[in-house]
């Protein structure tokens, strides 16, 4: 009798301790699903952190390289795609925490298509960067002659040629260059044309930068390019002189986009002292002389 009812009490006892401090292994599984909300909290904390790092990414690709690249932003629409059609997360909802283990995957799932977004536009920028490089060798961008050298006319209606009289189009930059001062190539390119110029150019050169552009040297005494050579910028080409239609010796720079005359002015800094241009031609001619 007495261990009939010693076990009863005990039967009582324990299901009382149960309801109301529970099994070990419930008090087991609830410790464990603590240290997994847990977990879930510090995940939650570096998805926030990762998506900061993502948006800094994007405010320098959209901000700053692919306008410098002349590239076009990229959507926000394609920076977040949406999903359509079934449920993604259809086999968590019957989990106890389904609604915490679902945001995690979602935003897991969204910062993985951002970073293949963004990782597919450093890889453009990276292409076009290696291309707007090359295109940056290739434009002529600098003066081609000493910056201490005066300028004569530039581009304008001339009511009298100082040679032939009549009216006519000035289509270049004159520099008063006295006879023999050094012309230098103002961007890389090649050599098309080098030696007489039956239209007035006189000994002339002509070089095809690529990209559209091409720049006349005229009224050279001496060449010292062939065609055909692949040239880069700061490389001496010739020398000035007065040879074809001219009324005294100087250079006549023309710069000509897709046949369209432009304003050689433009396209070189007007602030480098005769020493610092000097000291960037002997910097871009301390590599090879021709490529």
């Amino acid at each position: 009798m007495w261990f009939v009812l010693s076990i009863a009490v005990s039967s009582v006892y324990l299901k009382i301790f149960f309801n109301r401090f529970g099994s070990p292994e419930e008090k087991m599984l609830n410790n464990e699903i603590e240290n997994l909300k847990l977990s879930y909290s510090i995940l939650e904390m570096k998805f926030d952190n990762a998506f900061r790092v993502i948006e800094q990414l994007r405010l320098s690709d959209d901000g700053r390289y692919r306008p410098i690249l002349n590239m076009d932003t990229i959507p926000s629409s394609f920076r977040n795609p949406g999903y359509g059609g079934v449920d993604r997360y259809n086999e968590f909802k019957n989990l106890k925490n389904a609604e915490l283990v679902i945001n995690a995957r979602s935003k897991f799932d969204l910062l993985k298509n951002m970073t293949k977004v963004q990782e597919e536009s450093f890889r453009e920028i990276e292409e076009r960067k290696d291309e707007w490089k090359r295109e940056n060798e290739h434009l002529p961008k600098i003066c081609p002659v000493d910056v201490s050298i005066p300028r004569g006319d530039g581009i304008k209606f001339r009511q009298e040629h100082p040679v032939l009289g009549t009216a006519r189009w000035h289509y270049g930059q004159d520099f008063l260059a006295p006879y023999g001062t050094e012309v230098y190539a103002t961007g890389a390119g090649t050599v098309v044309a080098a030696g007489w110029s039956s239209n007035g150019f006189g000994y002339h050169v002509i070089i095809d930068h690529g990209y559209g552009f091409r720049t006349i040297y005229g009224h050279l005494s001496k060449i010292d390019v062939p065609v055909g050579l692949n040239v880069k910028r700061g490389d001496r080409i010739g020398l000035s002189g007065n040879s074809g239609t001219s009324s005294g010796p100087h250079l006549h720079y023309q710069i000509d986009y897709n046949g369209t005359h432009q304003n050689p002015l433009w396209f070189f800094s007007d602030d480098l002292t005769p020493e610092e241009y000097r000291d960037m031609i002997m910097t871009l001619n301390s590599k090879s002389k021709f490529r």
